[in-house]
């Protein structure tokens, strides 16, 4: 008796299809869910991910929003396993790794709206309020980005004593504070306002400048500096 053909699996040509589309038009001629898929590919190897995809963008909204979910967010979802998202959470890193290098390689200053994109980059998605500083030497060029702390959904602790003694130790000369709304409210609060004046007069007893506070919301930041409350 002749053996049946081998079926395989309907997404097989789909896979490659996919692929091949990449390799000739890149991301500009995918669909958010196709380029997710594409993720999806490398941790699920034998499994259909289209609606997986789908699904992802749907819960959190956008193509950004998947890869700055959180694991354990991301693990709720049916199909994605720890491994799946810690290939998820992979892409991100290399993303904000990426856009981290392109700020070292020029003054702050002069690359504002990098800056503004990596913060968004960073924080946007965050659910729980979280404060960063980002260290700067005398030219203005990028030491380090360190959380300083993670608080609530809508609180964390700033002491300004402890972001100048950091500074300290890594030689800056001039910080960028950064935190996020995670209600997607960037507009600063009175206590944002207090804190930043407390980190100021901190900072210049020490010489150290503190260029701006940047607030982080769901689209779009806030900048103390352009509101002139810096």
């Amino acid at each position: 008796m002749a053996k049946s053909p081998t079926v395989k699996p309907h997404f097989h040509g789909h896979r490659e299809r996919l692929r091949k589309r990449f390799d000739e038009v890149g991301t500009q001629g995918l669909a958010d869910y196709e380029l997710l898929e594409l993720i999806l590919f490398r941790a699920i190897p034998r499994r259909d991910v289209k609606g997986l995809a789908k699904n992802l963008l749907e819960v959190f909204d956008d193509f950004a929003g998947v890869l700055g979910a959180s694991p354990e967010r991301l693990e709720e979802i049916s199909g994605i396993s720890q491994s799946v998202a810690r290939e998820i959470k992979i892409i991100q890193a290399s993303g904000l790794y990426m856009m981290r290098q392109s700020l070292q390689n020029q003054p702050i200053i002069s690359s504002w709206s990098a800056l503004n994109d990596y913060c968004r980059a960073l924080l946007s998605h965050e659910t729980r309020e979280q404060f960063r500083v980002i260290f700067l030497d005398k030219k203005n060029r990028l030491i380090a980005d360190e959380q300083q702390n993670q608080g609530t959904i809508d609180h964390t602790s700033v002491y300004p004593r402890e972001v100048m003694r950091r500074a300290l130790e890594l030689g800056s000369s001039a910080v960028v504070l950064v935190h996020n709304h995670p209600s997607g409210d960037p507009t600063p609060s009175v206590d944002d306002i207090n804190m930043t004046k407390q980190v100021v007069a901190a900072g210049k007893g020490l010489s150290i400048r503190v260029h701006d506070h940047i607030i982080v919301g769901k689209t779009m930041t806030t900048s103390f500096k352009a509101l002139q409350l810096i």
